[in-house]
């Protein structure tokens, strides 16, 4: 069943909304969720708006994971994520929530681009969960080091 990150109950751990005329993303500590507006071909200048809010309200040395809630058919210019790389942004966690079989399709061509592996989910709150699994386990791995 399709939800919005409004639905669940993980909305309530809410830094800050941010409402951008591509899409809606929401920041939580160690999280993004984006829910990309209907049609929209995401695009760099889009993702590097994004990344510059994410750093402002994350901070840059924080571990983040990013989930992809595609409740809406828009596509991404997977040759961009070329850029992101270039420009030495890291995403380590990254998945993408799809409720039918189309949007998951456009994963298969992002993987040629990503480095890092895209995991598939079909409800957000296992999305969820997985990152901040991830993001978790990353913090612990990283307290002894920066002591």
């Amino acid at each position: 069943m399709q939800k919005t990150v409004k639905d669940t109950a993980f909305f309530k751990n809410i830094r800050e909304i941010r409402e951008c005329e591509f899409g809606v993303f929401y920041f939580f500590d160690g999280l993004v969720i984006s829910e990309i507006k209907e049609g929209v071909v995401f695009n760099w200048s889009m993702a590097k708006k994004i990344i510059d809010i994410a750093y402002e309200v994350i901070g840059r040395d924080e571990p983040v994971a990013y989930i992809s809630n595609r409740i809406n058919p828009y596509s991404v210019v997977p040759t961009d994520w070329l850029k992101f790389y270039r420009n030495r942004h890291q995403l380590k966690y990254y998945s993408v929530v799809s409720y039918n079989k189309g949007g998951l399709s456009s994963i298969d061509l992002e993987r040629l681009f990503f480095k890092e592996k895209i995991r598939q989910f079909q409800d957000l709150e296992s999305a969820i969960a997985w990152s901040l699994s991830k993001i978790e386990e990353e913090k612990k791995g990283l307290t002894p080091q920066m002591k």
